[in-house]
């Protein structure tokens, strides 16, 4: 009975210091939360209006591709977010959220990795107003129609079009600036290092990392309008091919948003 409890839907409360835990436990390839979750997490919003959430973390089990569990644990992170902030519980502009697909050590019991986990504070953080002009947001607040601006820090697994977990909080920070700024339209642009053979595999790795970038934005209800994406392989290289050293190849090695109207 109590195993049947733990595979419908499970949440745990952490109250032993001021950086706390929400594990959310979800179903058998589902991103939704059932009936008995929602009751769940309505209780504890309501004694929770205080708090302010600065980490959402998803996890699934491990069956399935590593692409689908990625996708997914993203949707069980959205699906959380979403219901905090219809709660009226603060989320913090800049949280950390982060889909670890299978890509962590599983639990034995599959049900248990299976799973969203809210970071949360009862200590309210001192309110930050400067904005910060080397941020990605502040970059855009400055640019103009036709300047290029480079995502910092976005990573693909080698030689493919998926973003490693650690690449999550830049594509927030780029949906952020979207949603801050109404009438910003651009295009995302794939570039690619190295290799000067095989010009039309490179150009569709490229083409299909600019593409999760757009669908990312998509997915996220900003308007398609307002969005591109294109793919220019090693085309527009920012240093000569083949370059000298690893820093070249990482700055070769790029995602960059045009600004076509701001």
């Amino acid at each position: 009975m109590l195993r049947i409890l733990f595979l419908n839907i499970f949440v745990f409360f952490s109250l032993t210091s001021s950086a706390q835990q929400l594990e959310v436990y979800f179903d058998f390839d589902k991103h939704t939360l059932n009936a008995q979750a929602m009751r769940e997490l309505n209780a504890w919003a309501g004694k929770n209006q205080h708090v302010e959430v600065s980490k959402i973390y998803g996890y699934c089990d491990w069956k399935g591709s590593s692409s689908y569990n990625d996708t997914l644990s993203l949707k069980r992170v959205d699906e959380v977010y979403n219901f905090l902030r219809n709660s009226g519980i603060k989320v913090l502009a800049d949280y950390e959220m982060i889909g670890f697909g299978k890509d962590f050590e599983q639990e034995k019991d599959q049900w248990a990795n299976r799973k969203v986990v809210v970071h949360y504070s009862d200590k309210p953080r001192t309110a930050i107003t400067t904005i910060d002009s080397t941020s990605l947001g502040g970059k855009i607040k400055r640019s103009k129609n036709g300047d290029k601006i480079k995502l910092e820090n976005i990573n693909f697994f080698n030689m493919s079009a998926r973003v490693v977990p650690q690449s999550q909080p830049v594509l927030y920070e780029l949906l952020c600036a979207m949603q801050e700024n109404p009438s910003l339209k651009i295009e995302i642009q794939g570039h690619i290092c190295c290799q000067t053979e095989g010009d039309n595999d490179l150009t569709y790795l490229s083409t299909q990392r600019a593409k999760i970038i757009y669908n990312y934005l998509v997915r996220k209800k900003i308007d398609r309008k307002r969005l591109s994406y294109k793919g220019y392989g090693n085309t527009q290289p920012i240093y000569p091919i083949p370059e000298k050293n690893e820093e070249e190849r990482d700055a070769n090695r790029r995602v960059e948003i045009l600004i076509v109207e701001n």
